[in-house]
């Protein structure tokens, strides 16, 4: 009896186990469909930005910004990294940490010699310390509530450490959302910005005839330091997506998994309910 007393007690902490996950799968889902909706209104937005941008570029009219200029040196190195707060998302932050690890060490074999780690996001900053980076922690709360105002800092501290030659690349490495069950740790070059040609993407009409108000070089003094900060909140609000789509599948597979065990210890139970109510009518009836 003692023993369907400690499966019984298991089936009851299953249960209660599957009703935590089932909840963490339901607010995550609402969470994904909520961030997801803006992620690809922004990322429309803000690829119509870029492409402006690159005519201001790249076309007969073509401006220079300090912000597209590649340096000459390759002496320092920023990586803005992102992740969630918070675990239960399957290998989410184990891929990104990972991408990091290896963007550092591709750095350093470029011959950059001081790399810089900015952490959004508790794990991605816990193990940025871990591994003994220089690590700036002024924005690793910004994961848990995306905000384009704190994007709009970051942004505009990169952007003035690149323009003052603080520092000579950076880069972003996150999670991208690709689909429900596929999400890619992706490397990208933040500054200098790269722009391609107009005859390379003839099919975003970049090589259109623009008319500019006010000039071509106040337009981009303007548009691209914006251009940049859209493109930074993308990224965070794409991540952010990639997070709660990756949580939502491992609430899944954990729901799964705990209905399949639930029904083992179920079996079990019954099977030696049964067992014992046998041998209790064979003590009765004093047979063996």
């Amino acid at each position: 009896m003692a023993f369907l007393k400690e499966i019984k007690s298991r089936i009851a902490s299953v249960n209660s186990t599957l009703k935590i996950t089932s909840a963490m799968k339901m607010v995550a889902s609402a969470k994904l469909h909520r961030v997801q909706s803006k992620a690809e209104a922004l990322a429309e937005y803000e690829n119509r930005l870029s492409q402006i941008s690159a005519a201001l570029s790249c076309g007969a009219d073509a401006v220079i910004s300090p912000l597209s200029v590649p340096h000459k040196t390759f002496r320092r190195a920023i990586v803005v990294a992102f992740s969630s707060d918070g675990s239960l998302c399957g290998g989410f932050n184990a891929n990104v940490i990972r991408a990091l690890d290896e963007r550092v060490r591709r750095l350093r074999a470029e011959g950059f010699a001081a790399v810089t780690v900015y952490p959004v996001g508790e794990k991605i900053a816990q193990a940025a310390h871990k591994y003994e980076y220089d690590v700036c922690d002024d924005f690793r709360g910004m994961a848990g509530a995306p905000d384009y105002g704190q994007t709009t800092e970051l942004a505009e501290r990169l952007m003035k450490l690149y323009a003052e030659g603080e520092t000579d690349r950076v880069c972003l490495v996150y999670n991208h959302f690709h689909s429900m069950s596929r999400q890619e740790p992706t490397f990208e070059i933040f500054l200098p910005t790269v722009f391609s040609s107009p005859a390379a993407n003839a099919s975003a009409d970049l090589s259109a005839d623009y008319l500019y108000e006010p000039g071509p070089a106040r337009l981009l003094t303007e548009l691209l330091p914006y251009s940049l900060r859209i493109k930074l909140y993308k990224v965070l609000l794409d991540s952010s997506t990639a997070e709660h789509a990756a949580r939502m599948i491992a609430m899944q597979a954990a729901t799964d998994n705990g209905k399949e065990l639930l029904d083992e210890l179920s079996l079990i139970y019954n099977k030696r309910r049964q067992q014992a109510i046998t041998d209790e009518l064979a003590d009765i009836s004093g047979t063996e």
